[in-house]
């Protein structure tokens, strides 16, 4: 499968595929390229022992069935502060990582997180109705905590909750200073996600289960791994179909052997030179 592939090829249905098929050789100065761009850069500092955030600054994982008015209304800004915002600030937060190391992080205000919480999504999928959203009245807030996921693993960090009338479920914001955070890296234009996932396979230490997306008429060969002292670089080995196809993306998994084990290294998809997120969610029954 290709790092780079040209804009435009195959945008309507049932066009021939396009074979991309990377012999073992270009994967290997691929491999090389990525390791070379990421292995001790900042980003690769970042990751390892920086504040690199996963996901949004807004916790919703602990909404129970909320009203789809609300959804709607949040996701296109519409809401009423009836209730007064604690003005002082927090003090700074220690913050405990999963392998023991602390750090010292600012925060910011319940107004501060109020501005960011209130704002509408920069992309409106379906606007309010001609008649209005139903505002979204917030009628308290305390400070609290919420679990992020970071690039080194799940962390608690303190959070302002928002109490809104009519819902039941508090909208929770990360109370976090953006300073303190390190914004994930993007690929570069032009690069795309080959690997999406990797797991550790139960009692094979040098196993990699990874996840991936190919087209319904590709042809998997295989997947394959570039290992350094620092580093493992994976792809999965695909080739378009010949005939015409339909552009159906689909979702599959394949291990990959290493030549010993993982440890502590990082894993990076050849595609985006970027390091693969640990976790393979079960496929659909």
């Amino acid at each position: 499968m290709p790092w780079r592939m040209v804009a435009g090829l195959c945008l309507v249905l049932l066009l021939a595929s396009c074979s991309h098929r990377v012999s073992p050789g270009r994967f290997e100065a691929r491999a090389r390229e990525v390791v070379a761009r990421w292995d001790g850069s900042a980003g690769d500092r970042a990751w390892r022992s920086g504040f690199v955030l996963l996901g949004g600054l807004q916790d919703r994982g602990g909404w129970t069935d909320p009203p789809a008015w609300a959804a709607l209304s949040a996701h296109n800004g519409v809401w009423k502060l009836a209730a007064e915002l604690p003005a002082d600030p927090l003090p700074e937060a220690r913050l405990r990582w999963p392998d023991g190391a602390v750090s010292e992080v600012p925060l910011v205000t319940a107004a501060d997180a109020y501005a960011e919480l209130s704002k509408p999504a920069d992309f409106i999928e379906e606007e309010c109705p001609a008649k209005g959203c139903r505002p979204l009245r917030v009628t308290g807030v305390e400070p609290g905590q919420t679990t992020l996921e970071t690039s080194r693993g799940t962390i608690r960090v303190p959070a302002w909750s928002f109490s809104v009338k009519g819902v039941e479920s508090k909208f929770v914001y990360v109370a976090v200073a953006p300073s303190a955070i390190t914004a994930r890296p993007q690929a570069e234009k032009g690069e795309f996600e080959e690997v999406r996932g990797f797991d550790l396979i139960a009692g094979k230490s040098h196993e990699l289960l990874l996840e991936y997306g190919h087209g319904s008429c590709d042809h998997v060969h295989g997947a394959r791994a570039y290992e350094t002292g620092n580093l493992v670089v994976v792809d999965v080995d695909e080739e378009g179909s010949s005939g015409p196809c339909n552009l159906m993306l689909k979702i599959a998994r394949i291990t990959v052997t290493l030549a010993r084990p993982l440890g502590d290294r990082l894993v990076l998809d050849s595609g985006t030179g970027l390091p693969v997120v640990r976790g393979v969610r079960p496929p659909r029954k």
